[in-house]
């Protein structure tokens, strides 16, 4: 039987990752359905396998920026395969975390002195931002973030007022939403009040998200080609590297708050697996989400039960956001993108 803890937690955790799982995976360049896969497949195996009970994965910000810049450099250098290579490099990335908790590495992910992460965190948000804020006024984004930086008063120029007013205000919601309605989370109350208003009238030519396949994801089968295997190969570590730490670092977090200790080691195989299926399945890659297990474990979620029902309610709800992906406009979600960064 289902502790009512672990079942309001792990419903709740899943709420609030489907609109940042959305959110990521346009951010990414896979499309939202990429996104809602990895949340899926990373969630479900890291809790099942992992070393942290009470702890949520999925998506995250670092994650998808540096899997943004994967897809790129993926399809500028084989334009036909480019996304399959991506996916590949998560597979990759995933039996990279497997060998290390099985090589007992995981005592050591988090000897990484402070102000490195830190900093690097710091960047990553920095980036997001830069990255999200031309399709957040309407105006056509750039990939890379010194050009999205050079692009603002481009930008600031030529802006789409409709689609600043939806962007705009998604950011303004997330930030004045109170933080007692948590069965409510602002993310969530965020896409479904401005996917309502952008329905039609003065907002019926704002980019949506596009199509989400309602069915079951395909399998890809991986690709490696001997003239990509060191761009693979680097960016499966720099993935598998940044997942241990964010993931590692959030279990510390969660361990503060339950009065645990986690399995370093443990953590590592789990994220591992949950990477390798989601890059099978055509799915983002993940870590541990801090603000997904902080919402979990202050419902009561303590076990890895909560995790994993995280990730049956998000499959459950696919084809209900399948429906309406239509409606979902792409500055609320850039919205959503900049209050994460």
């Amino acid at each position: 039987m289902i502790h009512r803890g672990d079942f309001f937690g792990g419903v709740t955790a899943a709420v609030v990752a489907l609109p940042l799982a959305l959110a990521f995976g346009v951010a990414s360049g896979a499309g939202a359905a990429a996104g809602l896969y990895g949340a899926i497949a990373v969630g479900f195996f890291a809790a099942l396998f992992g070393g942290t009970p009470s702890q949520v994965s999925g998506p995250t910000g670092p994650m998808t920026v540096v899997m943004a810049a994967v897809i790129t450099n993926a399809v500028a250098m084989n334009p036909e395969q480019g996304l399959t290579i991506a996916f590949t490099t998560v597979s990759l990335a995933g039996l990279l975390q497997i060998a290390a908790g099985k090589l007992r590495l995981g005592r050591y992910m988090v000897m990484v002195p402070f102000p490195v992460v830190s900093g690097f965190m710091s960047g990553i948000g920095v980036i997001i931002i830069l990255l999200q804020m031309a399709p957040l006024f309407g105006v056509e984004g750039q990939s890379n973030p010194l050009r999205a930086l050079l692009m603002l008063p481009k930008v600031m120029h030529s802006m789409q007022w409709d689609s600043a007013v939806l962007g705009l205000g998604t950011l303004v919601l997330l930030f004045v939403w109170p933080k007692r309605f948590q069965l409510l989370p602002a993310p969530l109350m965020a896409l479904i009040a401005f996917a309502c208003l952008s329905l039609g009238g003065p907002f019926d030519q704002v980019d949506r998200i596009g199509e989400i396949p309602r069915g079951l994801p395909d399998l890809v089968m991986p690709h490696v080609s001997i003239d990509l295997l060191p761009m693979i190969v680097g960016s499966a570590f720099l993935l598998a590297a940044l997942g241990a730490i964010d993931s590692l670092l959030t279990s510390l977090v969660a361990d503060n708050l339950t009065r645990t200790q986690h399995d370093s080691d443990k953590e590592l195989v789990g994220q591992g697996i949950g990477n390798f299926v989601a890059g099978l399945i055509g799915g983002l890659p993940g870590a541990g989400a801090t603000m997904r297990t902080l919402v979990n474990v202050r419902l009561g979620g303590r076990s890895s039960v909560s995790g994993m029902l995280h990730s049956m309610v998000l499959a459950v709800l696919m084809p209900v956001v399948a429906a309406l992906s239509e409606d979902i406009s792409q500055p609320v979600l850039c919205g959503n993108d900049c209050k994460t960064g």
